[in-house]
């Protein structure tokens, strides 16, 4: 196994397995499988930055022709944006909800399989990560999943609407975006941001086992038919974009 540390601007290669880790992402490989996680201060903010390493270590799986898992610390997957950044101004928001809207419909579109290890929380755009990805494994315990948006004052982007509408169920989907109505692990699978869960000293080892049986598709027919059923939803997704970038121009 080796593994790489990333940045938005370098790549470290250790061959160790015993890494420090020190930056923001890491990415290991091992055996065909890539497993990205985000290390960013107690929420695992999505900031800038992160989203940056995080697109390079997609970059990195995709030249590795990789089944990527994509998880966080223990307890935390991710608390969503950066509230630092969010709280600059309106247009600072926009921008980092522009760059997150990519990233996730990067990951609904990927070419290979993505399996989301969700390592604990997962509020907000941590949510919007688990409903962008092909399989969910989320672990027991005391955890929130779901989107608070409007709970905290936020009117919900089109782009969000779309990726929830697109894998909850529709009773979930108002009680979710609507209502900010947020879930622990076992009521998640219902509404659509789990596929299964186990106990946390169990996920790394369960998120491999998928992947490897994942490793069994045959990876052509996977990136094309994942096109051909999403094709609807990501042109749908692709002018959502569009159109909370048009209003970020606007507050610009």
């Amino acid at each position: 196994m080796f593994a790489i540390q990333l940045t938005n601007t370098h790549l470290i290669l250790a061959v160790d397995e015993e890494i420090q880790v020190t930056e923001l992402v890491t990415y290991e490989l091992n055996d065909g499988i890539a497993t990205i996680t985000v290390n960013n201060g107690k929420a695992n903010a999505l900031s800038h930055e992160v989203f940056d390493a995080l697109n390079a270590a997609l970059d990195q799986a995709e030249q590795d022709k990789a089944i990527v898992i994509l998880t966080g610390q223990p307890g935390m997957f991710s608390g969503g944006y950066d509230l630092k950044e969010m709280q600059k101004g309106p247009k600072e928001a926009m921008a980092l909800v522009k760059v997150g809207s990519t990233f996730t419909r990067r990951l609904a579109a990927f070419p290979l399989p993505v399996i989301a290890a969700c390592s604990g929380h997962a509020i907000a755009k941590g949510a919007f990560v688990l409903l962008s990805v092909d399989y969910r494994i989320g672990v027991e315990g005391g955890f929130k999943l779901g989107l608070n948006e409007v709970a905290i004052g936020m009117t919900m982007h089109h782009a969000g609407i779309e990726i929830a509408r697109h894998r909850m169920p529709a009773p979930y989907f108002y009680r979710s975006v609507v209502n900010a109505e947020i879930f622990n692990p076992e009521t998640a699978i219902a509404a659509g941001f789990l596929d299964e869960i186990v106990a946390p000293e169990q996920l790394a080892e369960r998120a491999n086992a998928v992947a490897t049986q994942m490793k069994q598709l045959n990876m052509r027919a996977h990136k094309q038919t994942k096109l051909k059923t999403k094709a609807a939803y990501l042109e749908k997704l692709d002018w959502c974009i569009e159109q909370d970038a048009a209003h970020f121009d606007v507050l610009g």
